[in-house]
């Protein structure tokens, strides 16, 4: 195998996608340092053997397609309307932000179309009158696959330079096939979604070029070291530790009152309880009873406590779990062939 120690990480350079990958990647102590906006090159000080381009999110995956990049992260959305071969990896589709939805849109002032049914009796219509219904949208992959499997097949899709949803109300389009996130800009320029024009949902994702990761074993283990942070960060999101003073005989007695007098599962920690003694001048029978549980049973956790002596409890967020393994990269050997 070839050793090249650059792992080329290709980010989004700027908007709403931007901003939610440097803040995932800094929670995980893989901040990014970018002298400022107008430079395309950055580094993550914390690994680096990591070389930063920032390019735009639509551009992201022909980067890493072609080679020019190793990694990246960008929309699904992009992924999947470009997506032809197995040589782009998706490691992650679902890294939590930069949530979206690609949609059917038509104007307002089509009172009699609210549903996929209706679309396509409309096309229908159209066809009878000598002419396609026209869709602008910049998923033509995506947007005539899902309609064809619906057996809508009398349409034009038309492409769109600028804003989209303005083409209905600029004549050039019937309605749009375009990504949401809150529907505001559909509701400001007189478009409605109708029922079943949902044809996907996307979010941020982190892609591989496949083949560069299997000709390099260096670079292998970066993505590894990548994954591994991003993993244990999110799921420490999960949960929270208490810690509760509690008085008795030993730290058996409290381990066993603790783990079996539990009427809810879950709030006698994820293995367990940790039992430390508290050293606390003439009182010896003091003990200091830590356990990690989930965020949602959190109070019935500190009833449970109380219910038997707990006081002085604290809570805290753990920065990272980590689990006997990572689950994300030993999905992604699966995908390479590897395991």
């Amino acid at each position: 195998m070839t050793k090249n120690q650059t792992v080329r990480l290709a980010l989004p350079s700027k908007g709403a996608l931007e901003r939610g990958t440097m803040s995932i990647l800094s929670s995980c102590g893989l901040g990014v340092s970018r002298p400022n906006e107008r430079q395309y090159v950055g580094s993550i000080p914390s690994l680096p053997q990591i070389k930063v381009l920032f390019q735009r999110a639509a551009d992201i995956f022909t980067k890493v397609e072609e080679g020019s990049a190793d990694l990246g992260i960008t929309g699904y959305d992009v992924v999947s309307e470009e997506q032809a071969s197995d040589d782009v990896v998706v490691i992650w589709d679902k890294l939590g932000y930069g949530k979206c939805e690609l949609v059917l849109a038509v104007p307002e002032s089509w009172v009699d179309i609210s549903s996929i049914e209706d679309l396509a009796e409309l096309t229908l219509s159209f066809r009878e009158k000598g002419r396609n219904l026209r869709i602008a949208t910049k998923y033509h992959n995506l947007t005539r696959k899902w309609l064809y499997e619906k057996l809508i097949v009398h349409f034009s899709l038309v492409a769109v330079q600028g804003a989209m949803e303005a083409a209905p109300s600029m004549g050039y389009a019937d309605m749009i096939a375009d990504v949401t996130s809150t529907g505001t800009t559909l509701r400001e320029n007189r478009l409605k979604r109708i029922e079943g024009g949902t044809f996907l949902k996307s979010q941020a994702c982190l892609i591989a070029n496949k083949q560069l990761l299997l000709e390099d074993e260096t670079k292998l283990e970066t993505t590894k070291v990548i994954l591994e942070l991003l993993e244990a960060q999110m799921e420490a999101k999960k949960y929270v530790s208490v810690t509760a003073n509690v008085r008795g005989k030993s730290p058996d007695e409290i381990g066993d009152r603790l783990m079996y007098n539990s009427e809810l599962s879950g709030i006698s920690g994820l293995q367990g309880p940790t039992i430390a003694k508290v050293y606390s001048g003439d009182e010896n029978d003091w003990y200091a009873a830590t356990i990690v549980i989930q965020q949602n049973m959190l109070l019935p956790a500190i009833n449970h406590l109380r219910n038997f002596g707990g006081t002085g409890m604290t809570v805290s967020a753990p920065n990272y779990v980590f689990g006997s393994k990572s689950r994300i990269y030993e999905a992604f050997l699966e995908k390479l062939k590897l395991k």
